[in-house]
């Protein structure tokens, strides 16, 4: 089995969500490390395994930031990591769809994660690079992240949906 790890300069894990649902806050984690291991060139039979440094959380707003690596959301003190771990995949008509488990404060639930396997290349210093993009949608609350306040209007301040996107590179290791 050949294994890759990923390549943090080229990749990037992002989330959106809905603000008093009128609007969309973006944010990401800068600080992760992801693996995978694979026979099959398709990548199909890949055991992949993801974790984020929680307190990397970065939505370009710092009060918003620290806010949610309280006790309210993250709580980074006491759960640092959120992990994913792949059970299968399943490839139909070039989309594939990636099941695994999603770790968050200790809570576990699955998810799906759909997206594309875009293809291999060699970079500059002569390291072959393989691309992927993926996208998901979770539900906060299904990890007790269950914070929120009524806005304008009686309306929720935050969204309940998280839309998750991941661009990534990974690099096989030698």
């Amino acid at each position: 089995m050949a294994k890759y790890i990923i390549d943090p300069m080229h990749s990037d894990i992002e989330f959106k969500i809905k603000h008093l649902m009128i609007s969309t806050v973006r944010g990401r984690f800068n600080n992760y490390e992801a693996f995978m291991v694979s026979e099959k060139e398709d990548f199909s039979d890949a055991q992949i395994e993801c974790k984020i440094d929680v307190a990397s959380i970065y939505t370009s707003i710092k009060d918003r930031d620290d806010h949610l690596r309280s006790p309210d959301f993250f709580d980074v003190e006491k759960y640092p990591h959120m992990i994913f771990k792949s059970k299968s995949i399943v490839i139909k008509d070039d989309e594939y769809q990636i099941f695994g488990d999603f770790t968050i404060q200790n809570t576990t639930k699955p998810v799906v994660l759909k997206g594309k396997y875009n293809g291999c290349d060699v970079d500059h210093y002569g390291q072959t690079k393989y691309g992927f993009e993926l996208e998901g949608t979770i539900k906060r609350s299904d990890w007790f992240l269950d914070f929120n306040v009524i806005g304008g209007k009686n309306t929720l301040l935050i969204g309940n949906d998280v839309k998750l996107e991941i661009s990534i590179q990974m690099l096989k290791e030698e």
